[in-house]
């Protein structure tokens, strides 16, 4: 059986406690619209966009004095037993409920065998059907077939700096430079060698550009002991297009 000083304890643990929650409570009222949780004096903006974080944090107010309304509730419920004299009985067997429960747990009103049963919820939402991780560090839907981005236009733009780290992607990376494969990328180029070759306006003076890529494609042909991706050039005396007919 509990002692009077253990029930006034408990009591008073429990009226601290609505005091908080009510207060938080009067807050959540007291804010409403979307500006006035944020400090905004209106709602005049730009963009529709703007108001986003404060309807993001109206609705975590909403939750949040949801979950509150529910432990005060339960607050009430103990002190109710407490003025009737019924508290630290167990509302389902009669038995006495253990001190040690009621110390962790001051609303507990039943055995812990007879308390509510708690679950953690299994529905995911719903995006979740269509969003994906990264396939291979690629932005490419294999599963669903839904998105075709065969230019992998995610990569063009995740050059300029993501959002993400490391942890996020598969595999071992040294720095955030090296996040994604950009094997694949073509630079907008239809050919490998116009990344590196480049001409006057009427193509008389050709230029060869130095770089990683020039000399991949260089060692490409050698492997190959070609000339060119088609195989060997011909030989010309002159060029048609941009030399002059002589007679």
């Amino acid at each position: 059986m509990l002692s009077k000083k253990q029930i006034d304890t408990l009591k008073q643990e429990l009226e601290t406690r609505k005091t908080e929650i009510t207060e938080q409570i009067d807050s959540y009222v007291s804010r409403e619209n979307e500006r006035e949780s944020v400090g905004e004096l209106s709602a005049y903006d730009n963009h529709p966009a703007d108001l986003a974080t404060e309807l993001y944090e109206r609705e975590k107010d909403f939750a949040l004095e949801k979950h509150e309304q529910t432990e005060l509730d339960s607050i009430n419920a103990a002190l109710t037993a407490i003025e009737e004299g019924t508290y630290g009985i167990c509302q389902v067997s009669g038995k006495e409920i253990p001190f040690e429960r009621l110390e962790a747990i001051p609303t507990a009103l039943t055995l812990k065998e007879y308390s509510s049963d708690q679950s953690i919820p299994t529905d995911r939402p719903v995006e979740e059907e269509i969003l994906e991780p990264a396939h291979g560090n690629e932005y490419r839907h294999y599963d669903t077939g839904d998105v075709r981005d065969y230019d992998d236009s995610f990569q063009e733009v995740a050059r300029y700096g993501t959002s993400e780290t490391p942890s996020d992607l598969r595999g071992d990376f040294e720095d955030y430079d090296s996040l994604y494969d950009r094997d694949a990328d073509d630079e907008g180029f239809t050919e490998d060698y116009e990344s590196f070759v480049a001409t006057n306006i009427d193509g008389t003076e050709r230029t060869i550009y130095p770089s990683k890529k020039h000399e991949q494609y260089e060692q490409a042909l050698d492997d190959e002991g070609i000339e060119a991706p088609f195989g060997d050039v011909p030989y010309h005396q002159n060029d048609s297009y941009v030399d002059e007919d002589k007679d």
